[in-house]
């Protein structure tokens, strides 16, 4: 693609954000509109949504209209929130790790299929495109299949077993917190979440980008001031009576934002990095081996394979052993000292060991989104869905981060960046 719209390297890798940019406050927004109205219908129309921005991206012609469409894509990863709801409601939480897993594992491995598949796709079907790859009806195409299959989901499932009522919280808007320390906590949580979309403007302005001018960029930033203004005011008015002091909550109805604001770090680490590397890891191999792309991509949808078995045997491996805890920590310090290794990836090295390496990493970062979403159902059941669009909202803003940091300097230093991180 940037070599038929004659992109630059920059411009490449800021698309790389722009997928992920997006779906920051779209997981918070989906997350409160999946507690009122429940997965089925939630669900459905991100699904039919999805033809959109394909169909969008398929027709682009320039630099500015991938932006956009890409931007658009990234509301529909929001759709994984949706599903943790689900699971959370179909499984007991003894089974929780090991059910979350196979969700959120078949789901990415779905960017295995994509990764392996498209290319080829995109090249066997060349005859209609003059010779040349046709990306464009490749991915049109897995638009249309996902509208088809919002149909189908719409009118194949149910939110709840057959008995089972379907929790509500009390209160809209926001998160519905049981301390006052815990409030200032969520609020200090969402302007993280909206630094990182500052963050994206800011790579938009820049000269070798040209997507936003630096009136437009403030303009941006002024926007999200906004937005964090406001989600400031729905959190008070959510949990105004907490705050003057009106309600307190009984022992077994409260919980802590730090809860949630540790499984946010930890998503960060796994899911963030997984993200960061399934976006770079095709251009890094064709690049330090001298592969041609098709081959390339192929070798690094190894990365995301891996998510078959990677995924749920973290939420299993959560399950058996005794501590929740312990597994997340031994987990995260496998993320740090794999990273570490692939820092060290260079031409020198045998293609097969430069796979190998990848793959430990790639088994660790998934196994700790396998741990994280054992744990996030158990906080607060019927807040589920509002919980899952923090954590899932930061293991973006870590894809951000670690992308943005990828595009201004280069591979060893985001892995070295990625490893460290998560062995903090």
């Amino acid at each position: 693609i940037g070599r038929e719209l004659h992109l630059a390297p920059e411009q490449i890798k800021t698309l790389g954000i722009c997928n992920l940019a997006l779906t920051i406050p779209a997981r918070l927004i989906i997350g409160m509109l999946l507690d009122r109205f429940g997965p089925r219908i939630t669900y459905s129309i991100l699904l039919m949504f999805t033809v959109i921005p394909c169909l969008a991206t398929a027709l682009a012609q320039d630099f500015n209209q991938l932006v956009i469409s890409r931007l658009l894509m990234g509301i529909v990863g929001s759709g994984f929130v949706v599903g943790i709801r689900m699971v959370a409601e179909w499984f007991e939480p003894k089974e929780m790790g090991i059910a979350q897993g196979i969700y959120g594992g078949w789901g990415n491995f779905g960017a295995f299929g994509a990764e392996f598949a498209l290319p080829i796709l995109a090249v066997s079907t060349s005859f209609f495109a003059g010779g040349a790859s046709n990306w464009r009806f490749a991915i049109a195409l897995t638009g249309i299949i996902a509208a088809i299959y919002g149909v189908i989901y719409y009118n194949n499932v149910q939110d709840t077993p057959t008995g089972k009522v379907y929790k509500k919280p009390k209160k809209n808007g926001s998160l519905e917190v049981t301390s006052i320390k815990s409030f200032w906590a969520m609020i200090v949580s969402n302007f993280g979440l909206i630094f990182a979309l500052g963050l994206l403007a800011w790579r938009l302005e820049q000269k070798n980008i040209h997507f936003l001018t630096l009136s437009q960029m403030y303009l941006t930033w002024l926007l999200l001031a906004g937005l964090f203004a406001y989600q400031s005011y729905k959190a008070w008015q959510v949990n105004r009576e907490l705050l003057i002091g009106k309600k307190t909550y009984a022992p077994s109805q409260r919980f802590q934002f730090g809860q949630v604001a540790l499984l946010e770090f930890t998503y960060i680490t796994s899911f963030g990095s997984e993200l960061a590397a399934v976006s770079m890891l095709p251009a890094f191999f064709e690049k330090t081996f001298a592969l041609e792309h098709v081959a390339a991509g192929m070798i690094a949808a190894t990365y995301p394979f891996l998510n078959l078995i990677s995924r749920p045997s973290g939420g299993l491996i959560s399950d058996k052993f005794n501590s929740r805890k312990w597994t997340m920590t031994i987990i995260s310090a496998g993320i740090g000292v794999s990273y570490l290794m692939a820092h060290f990836i260079s031409s020198s090295w045998p293609i097969p060991v430069a796979i190998a390496v990848t793959m430990f990493a790639a088994y660790f970062a998934q196994a700790g989104c396998g741990a994280t979403y054992s744990i996030v159902p158990l906080i607060k059941k019927e807040a589920t869905g509002q919980i899952a669009g923090n954590v899932g909202a930061y293991g973006n803003f870590g894809g951000v981060v670690y992308l943005t940091i990828f595009s201004l300097t280069d591979a060893p230093t985001l892995f070295s960046t990625m490893g460290l991180a998560a062995l903090v």
